[in-house]
């Protein structure tokens, strides 16, 4: 007996000693989870404080622009830009594509250096071109109303000549065609830009030179730079050379150039209506991204989505209801004797006590006997044609 007490003693302090070594590793779970909740929005307020303009060039994955040159990783890596002109493969001869299949082998087997092509789709901005047509039309007006003006002064004055009027008359007649077909063709790219965007490819082959490939640290920033300009100036010649033998028309970018190429790549949306032009005239020194913000970009998506729902619900709504009017039309034209018919009897019931009771009756018998008849003379007539035809 005393050693069964012993054991159940023992066996409940076991359970105990269990008990509290359970509730210590939760309590110690639970207070390692709560640490790392603090580490966690302790680091997202720090990295938001330390979201500075350095963390944005980083992004942007360059440092700046010089030389005709695109500077990256701290001076680590140049880039060059070479723009193409792209050529009509498809409507060149057979010789006239031999000959730039060949030259293309001719370009692959130039490169000792690796290259990257880049594709970019620009939106044209018509307005603009439209705008200066415009002007133009303007000042084509103008010398028109003046040589009109020159005519109709000629004709009334004393010295008139029947071979010089007839030049003017043609001159203005000349700058009238002109004017009304530079009128007609504003207003043909109008209408056709009004509903769709205008866009255009940009081809480019980049350039890289890695300052370590100098192999030397005696030169100070000034040479480098010179010795990497020159090595990427020398390789892009190489490669527009190549590419003439393609009849391809190459060109190395500028610095102007270069920023107008990196500022339409970050701001695809706005580029047409805040150009790099605009920016640089506004005084920025610097490049900015003008894009908005994501979400905003979202919400603005989605509004447009539901209005172009909502408009093509309506159109359908009111299709429906127009293809509904149409058919009951058409049920009425079918019916149109029956309905007659029966208007005439309704008119002669109600005035039923005006006309008299015998003579509604037969006018009702008469308009009855005047419908069936109608179907009668029509079946004699067809009857009739029938038998016409028949011994012809």
């Amino acid at each position: 007996m005393e050693v069964l007490t012993v054991i159940l003693i023992f066996l409940i302090m076991a359970i105990i000693g269990l008990a509290l070594l359970y509730w210590y590793m939760s309590y110690k779970d639970k207070k390692k989870i709560e640490e790392e909740e603090k580490i966690t929005s302790g680091t997202s307020t720090k990295v938001a404080v330390q979201y500075t303009k350095k963390s944005i060039f980083k992004f942007m994955q360059f440092d700046k622009i010089e030389d005709n040159m695109i500077v990256q990783d701290n001076g680590q890596r140049y880039l060059m830009v070479i723009e193409c002109e792209g050529v009509n493969y498809d409507l060149m001869s057979q010789v006239e594509k031999t000959a730039v299949e060949s030259g293309f082998v001719q370009f692959l087997n130039t490169l000792r250096f690796p290259i990257q092509l880049y594709t970019q789709t620009r939106t044209v901005n018509i307005g603009e071109s439209i705008q200066n047509y415009k002007n133009k039309l303007d000042i084509t007006k103008k010398e028109l109303d003046i040589k009109q003006q020159e005519y109709a002064r000629f004709l009334k004055s004393d010295n008139y000549n029947e071979k010089q009027a007839e030049l003017m008359r043609k001159e203005v007649l000349r700058m009238k065609n002109l004017y009304e077909y530079g009128r007609d063709v504003i207003e043909d790219i109008q209408k056709t830009s009004q509903n769709r965007n205008v866009l255009r490819k940009h081809y480019y082959i980049v350039v890289p030179y890695y300052s370590a490939e100098i192999g030397t640290d005696l030169l100070d920033e000034e040479e480098k730079k010179a010795m990497i300009f020159s090595e990427l100036y020398t390789r892009a010649q190489s490669l527009i050379r190549a590419l003439f033998s393609c009849e391809m028309k190459c060109k190395i970018l500028n610095s102007n150039e270069l920023v107008e190429l990196l500022y339409i790549a970050y701001n695809r949306d706005e580029s047409e209506i805040y150009s790099v032009d605009k920016a640089i005239k506004a005084g920025y020194s610097e490049l900015y991204s003008t894009a908005p913000d994501v979400l905003d970009k979202r919400m603005k998506a989605i509004d447009k989505q539901i209005e172009e729902n909502a408009v093509q619900l309506a159109r359908d709504a009111i299709d429906e209801v127009r293809a509904e009017k149409e058919r009951k039309i058409k049920k009425k034209e079918k019916q149109f004797d029956e309905l007659v018919r029966q208007m005439a009897e309704a008119l002669l019931e109600d005035n039923k006590k005006y006309v008299g009771q015998e003579v509604t009756e037969k006018a009702i018998k008469k308009v009855n006997k005047t419908e069936e008849g109608g179907e009668d003379d029509g079946q004699k007539t067809k009857k009739r044609t029938r038998k016409v035809s028949n011994a012809e």
